[in-house]
């Protein structure tokens, strides 16, 4: 039977705690997590959590039902069924509705994420509708994008930016049914993220859609996603749907998508 001393035993237990820990400081620095993949088509970058996307993100050639960073939008902030939001974009849209409803205002997103199919759906629509009165393709185009954007254009494809309570600028101006709400958005949208793209025309904006009092957006994101679009995406990559040819005439990216208030602006 061997014996073995309480002082060998320390001995022998001091050493291997401490050879562990040698081993363990010289073990060598992990690199650096590379870019983390929340999806086949969004990454974010670790040192800034800025949101990466790619052209078919930015053009609307995805499903957002099967977007990680997508959720539902339903009731109370929304009655109309299949609409879908960035979730940081809703999170905050949720937050501005409670501090709106405390002074007795209500807002409900009418329309958010839209994608290039829908938006082709709106665009040829209208396309059809003015063919008499605008035969030409140029003016027919120019006609509807006072309003409509082209297909793979349109800030909707990125589930930043919402339509709220009704879309007609009347609503919202002094003695409409939306006066006060508007007052209210213009004075505290801010706080939560959100700004109006389309203000009137004017020597801040003389370009681009006509004045839309119920577009929001939510810059925190929207702001990352047009300075990607601007620099990534040219007129050759709106295509796909009648009218197309037009956009390079007209400068769809230089004086529609980049034709917004400054506030928005990255």
């Amino acid at each position: 039977m061997i014996k073995i001393s309480a002082v060998s035993l320390l001995f022998s237990l001091t050493i291997g705690a401490a050879q562990w820990r040698c081993q363990t400081d010289n073990a060598a620095t992990p690199p650096p997590m590379p870019a983390q993949a929340t999806s086949s088509l969004t990454v974010v970058a670790p040192e800034t959590g800025v949101a990466l996307v790619d052209e078919d993100y930015l053009l609307g050639r995805f499903d957002p039902a099967k977007h990680p960073d997508f959720e539902a939008v339903k009731a109370p902030y929304s009655d109309r069924p299949a609409m879908m939001m960035r979730r940081e974009a809703l999170d905050a849209f949720k937050k501005m509705h409670a501090a709106a409803k405390k002074e007795g205002i209500v807002l409900k997103i009418i329309s958010s994420t839209r994608t290039f199919a829908q938006q082709k759906s709106i665009w040829e629509g209208k396309w059809k509708r003015f063919a008499t009165a605008a035969p030409d393709p140029e003016a027919r185009a120019l006609k509807i994008l006072e309003y409509s954007s082209m297909p793979g254009s349109s800030r909707h494809h990125w589930g930043t930016d919402i339509d709220l309570n009704d879309l007609n600028n009347p609503a919202f101006e002094p003695g409409g049914k939306y006066a006060k709400t508007y007052e209210w958005l213009t004075a505290h949208a801010h706080e939560y993220g959100f700004c109006q793209p389309y203000t009137a025309k004017g020597e801040q904006r003389p370009n681009g859609y006509n004045e839309e009092r119920w577009h929001w957006s939510y810059t925190p994101l929207s702001k990352s996603f047009l300075k990607q679009y601007l620099s990534q995406i040219t007129e050759d990559r709106i295509q796909g749907f009648e009218g197309a040819e037009t956009a390079k005439t007209i400068q769809v990216v230089k004086y529609y998508v980049g034709g917004i208030h400054s506030l928005c602006t990255p």
